[in-house]
């Protein structure tokens, strides 16, 4: 995978997600930095420019879908991948209304994400749309 620059922002309340996830990433080059919760990832801005968010849907706090709206507003500009054990259709309708990158339903497996990841970087070369 040709990643460049491309950072990775995790956002889980499950330890365990964080720490596997992590390793995943940096096995294949990605630079990533997890935070437990939205408020914190929101606390560690500025981000870098070249960046994708891997969400999952229910945290504590701020919901996953909080932070998108959140990032919205602000006009902050980063792709998203949800994460999420839940697969309800609200979910799967907020996630098509978010222009969500990929929705990917735990347990998923490492390579889901390595796609979702490969379409983000694909995008960064050819710009939206």
């Amino acid at each position: 995978m040709h990643a460049a620059n491309l950072v990775i922002y995790l956002v889980d309340d499950d330890a365990s997600i964080r720490r596997a996830l992590t390793r995943l990433l940096k096995s294949i080059g990605l630079e990533t930095f997890a935070f437990a919760s939205a408020e914190a990832f929101l606390q560690a801005s500025p981000w870098v420019p070249e960046a994708c968010l891997i969400l999952d849907v229910q945290l504590p706090g701020m919901t996953g879908w909080g932070l998108v709206d959140h990032l919205r507003a602000t006009n902050t500009k980063m792709p998203v991948i949800i994460i999420t054990a839940y697969n309800d259709p609200q979910t799967q309708d907020c996630a098509r209304e978010a222009d969500i990158v990929a929705y990917l339903r735990k347990p998923f497996n490492d390579q889901e994400l390595i796609e979702a990841l490969q379409r983000v970087i694909a995008q960064r070369h050819t710009g939206p749309g």
